[in-house]
């Protein structure tokens, strides 16, 4: 017999993969077809500018990555069964505007509602998921790459490629917005050595094949999972192979360094920042937040951010040619302030880390000019530093690893570096 709560759970589950599917399958075929749901070659349409045809296209793409995705959130699953832990049914987090692309989700996740008792829980549970899915998303890619379609497929994206032959790369790609997925490892494997040459696809058209992009989300997702940082399952595992002390020692500082590349370029003297005064909007509560975050109190944070926005607003009136610095500089050395401020026991601390962090990119970018970071990358680090953590709690059982676990612990980062992309998408 089962209880209307736990039905009620279950149809939620049931409910936003659902949902997922249905979002993760539009994207694909926006991203197959190369336009979005309600914006096509003709304008604006309520009704969406896809055929039924292209709208199952898209199933190329929402099944193999869900079925990654849900095979590396049933691996922590059934690991966390097998030790009795209380734990839930994946949720899925459906993503979709039809307006701007998406891949149609932001992934999934599972809730463990009871206390994990030992290193070696922590290690089975956390490096499961992305072993699991690992194992699935090798033979996608192997298929996908071995099952590649005709050069001329891609006229039937871009019609306007056609007049140029395949030679279109050298004409079509010339002006700015042009997108592209990063490298790693293993992708750069699979086009070498597996896939024909002269059949593998412009590093600008890879995302029409949905088999290959499920593919590379695939790696890309594995790999974020695997960072050795906080909570992440890549924090799992490192703190089953070193424990609580060691692991909490290091975790900050692996944090540290992550941040200090992805913003490497934000601070130079060689480039005028990026600056519009429409990104406001977004930074201005941003400012709020991290004044509240820093001072721990709501009366000084608003202060501060009002004061630093004011300041900020006359120094760029008054040195219009200077804004984007004037704008961009201290904004951005508040949020190193805000997500390292977690990473240290004391603000001042925070204040020598901050400037650490900031003279060794001022330097890396005085002798090298071309070096740049991934901003993206800042976006997750300030999720990882006030969402979900930069340390990993303690549990009662802190005995070794076996050492056919360890074995298993290393193998999982070999793999994170397989699967790891410095710079995973590229807009040129």
């Amino acid at each position: 017999m089962r209880f209307p709560r736990q039905q009620n759970r279950y149809s939620l589950h049931l409910l936003l993969f659902v949902l997922t599917l249905t979002t993760t399958t539009i994207a694909g075929a926006e991203w197959r077809f190369g336009k979005l749901f309600f914006w096509g070659a003709e304008g604006f349409s309520w009704t969406g500018t896809f055929t039924w045809a292209e709208l199952a296209a898209g199933l190329y793409f929402s099944i193999p990555f869900l079925g990654v995705l849900t095979v590396h959130e049933f691996g922590h699953y059934f690991t966390a069964k097998r030790y009795r832990a209380n734990v839930s049914l994946p949720y899925y987090i459906p993503l979709w505007f039809g307006i701007t692309s998406t891949i149609g989700t932001m992934g999934a996740f599972i809730r463990i509602r009871s206390r994990i008792f030992s290193r070696q829980q922590f290690f089975d549970i956390g490096i499961a998921g992305p072993l699991a899915g690992f194992v699935v998303a090798i033979p996608l890619l192997w298929y996908g790459f071995t099952h590649l379609p005709d050069p001329d497929f891609i006229f039937t994206v871009h019609p306007e490629y056609r007049q140029f032959g395949q030679d279109y790369a050298q004409y079509v790609y010339q002006g700015e917005g042009n997108f592209s997925l990063g490298k790693n490892l293993l992708f750069l494997f699979f086009e070498r050595y597996v896939a024909d040459p002269a059949l593998v696809p412009n590093a600008y058209e890879v995302i029409h094949y949905p088999l290959l992009f499920a593919g590379y989300l695939a790696l890309f997702f594995t790999a974020l999972n695997l960072l050795p940082i906080g909570q992440l399952d890549g924090g799992h595992v490192l703190y089953g192979l070193i424990g609580y002390r060691r692991f909490n020692q290091l975790s900050p500082i692996f944090f540290s360094f992550f941040i200090l590349y992805a913003g490497m370029g934000m601070i130079s003297p060689h480039r005028e920042p990026l600056w519009d005064d429409s990104l406001l909007v977004v930074l201005a509560p941003f400012v709020f937040f991290a004044f509240r975050g820093i001072l721990h109190d709501n009366r000084h944070g608003l202060l501060a951010a009002l004061g630093m926005l004011l300041a900020q607003y006359s120094l760029a009136e008054t040195f219009p040619e200077l804004a984007a610095y004037i704008w961009v500089w201290p904004l951005y050395v508040l949020y190193l302030f805000f997500v390292l401020e977690p990473a240290t026991p004391k603000l001042s601390f925070t204040a020598y880390l901050v400037l650490i962090v900031v003279v060794v990119q001022v330097l890396i970018a005085s002798l090298y000019p071309i070096a740049d970071g991934y901003s993206g990358w800042l976006v997750f680090g300030l999720l990882l530093s006030r969402l979900m953590g930069i340390f990993h709690p303690s549990c009662p059982n802190e005995a070794p690893l076996t050492p056919g676990r360890k074995v298993l612990g290393i193998l999982a980062f070999v793999i994170f570096l397989l699967c790891f992309s410095p710079t995973p998408f590229v807009i040129e």
